[in-house]
């Protein structure tokens, strides 16, 4: 398996392992303890994340924070702290380092390369806490993405994501696709997108999680490496039926009508819950995701019928027939059907114009071949 993703571990181990952002709090944290990066292991940091991991896996002896108590989480001090964490300083300004503890309970267990919280939300209230113990009376698990933090010359400045990201979410709902219920959250001109987690039930039981990437040892860091044949193939492995088949061909042709180029294999998980089978997990980080310079986004990272560009209705078609996907014909038409409705959904969220007619190009020149 490649050392990078893997890191000489089973990939359902490995895929335990932070990414981008929450490996950047660890090491900050660790920093702060005197361990300088070069010594930091995949153990070390499985150890560190404890309990605190997606899904129900646990690793024990537990080397990083306890947190026995839901404290109140204080927003602006959070976005603080994830600005100083991803620019390896911790000590910027009076109570940075408080924060940080803070924020490594919270936020080094979620993976993507955004910043993101684990919080407990009281939805009639709108109060957040630390979501790494169960959560109390009145109080739901939650994922909190931040805005307001990034690597480029304007940190600190919302990209918008947010709100992007909610409008996208709103637009995946009206094209069937199935979804954890979603929140923006509005603080101080920034909007954090929010979304219930689905590896936790209502009670804060946990739920085991695997991605694609985990289940098929397909590393997410391959580009041109994954079709979306492979997750058709994984869905018969795990004997799961037609409706299943229909989600995962209505996934994929909303990735490519809405420009959502960044469908690597960890953007696919699936859950097994006590006592049941497999089964797939609500579709997550559904957001525009197309840069044509960007090696990353400027093509599918699964391709469609061998495509990572220029995929056309041919292609999403013949998926359909090879899989035997029940009514794919009319999937193909409710999805096409919400994209072109993207302005109304952008309104909703409040994305700003120049951004709607941006995304609005990109959607056009993704859907426009499966209009046929």
């Amino acid at each position: 398996l490649p050392v990078g993703t893997f890191n000489r571990l089973p990939g359902m181990i490995a895929d335990c392992l932070p990414d981008d952002f929450g490996n950047a709090l660890t090491t900050a944290y660790l920093a702060n303890e005197g361990i300088g990066a070069d010594q930091i292991t995949p153990l070390d940091r499985l150890a560190y994340l404890g309990t605190r991991g997606v899904g129900a896996l646990e690793f024990h002896p537990i080397r990083g924070p306890r947190t026995r108590k839901a404290t109140a989480i204080e927003l602006s001090e959070l976005v603080v702290a994830a600005r100083g964490a991803l620019a390896g300083d911790i000590r910027t300004a009076d109570g940075i380092t408080d924060a940080l503890q803070h924020l490594i309970v919270v936020g080094t267990s979620a993976g993507g390369a955004r910043a993101k919280a684990v919080v407990a939300l009281n939805p009639a209230t709108g109060e957040l806490r630390s979501g790494q113990v169960p959560p109390d009376p009145g109080f739901e698990p939650w994922l909190l993405k931040l805005d307001g933090v990034g690597r480029d010359p304007d940190l600190g400045a919302t990209g918008h994501f947010g709100r992007i990201e909610y409008a996208y979410h709103l637009m995946a709902v009206a094209a069937g696709i199935e979804m954890t219920e979603c929140r923006l959250l509005e603080e101080g001109g920034r909007a954090h997108f929010m979304t219930r987690r689905f590896d936790r039930d209502r009670g804060g039981r946990k739920l085991h999680t695997q991605t694609l990437c985990a289940l098929g040892h397909l590393d997410f860091r391959q580009i041109g490496a994954h079709d979306y044949s492979q997750l058709f193939l994984l869905l018969e492995r795990l004997g799961l039926g037609a409706a299943t088949r229909a989600e995962v061909f209505r996934r994929m042709t909303f990735n490519v009508a809405a420009a959502i180029c960044d469908d690597h294999t960890k953007n696919f998980s699936f859950l097994l819950p006590e006592g049941g089978g497999w089964r797939l997990s609500p579709a997550y980080d559904v957001t525009h995701a197309h840069a044509p310079s960007s090696k990353w986004t400027g093509q599918h990272l699964m391709a469609v019928n061998g495509r990572a560009v220029g995929i056309t209705r041919a292609d999403v078609r013949e998926v359909g027939d090879r899989f035997m996907v029940p009514a794919f014909s009319e999937v193909i038409g409710q999805v096409l059907d919400a994209v072109a409705k993207w302005e109304i959904f952008a309104a909703k969220a409040g994305v700003p114009e120049a951004t709607v007619e941006h995304i609005a190009d990109d959607i056009a020149a993704w859907s426009g071949p499966l209009r046929g």
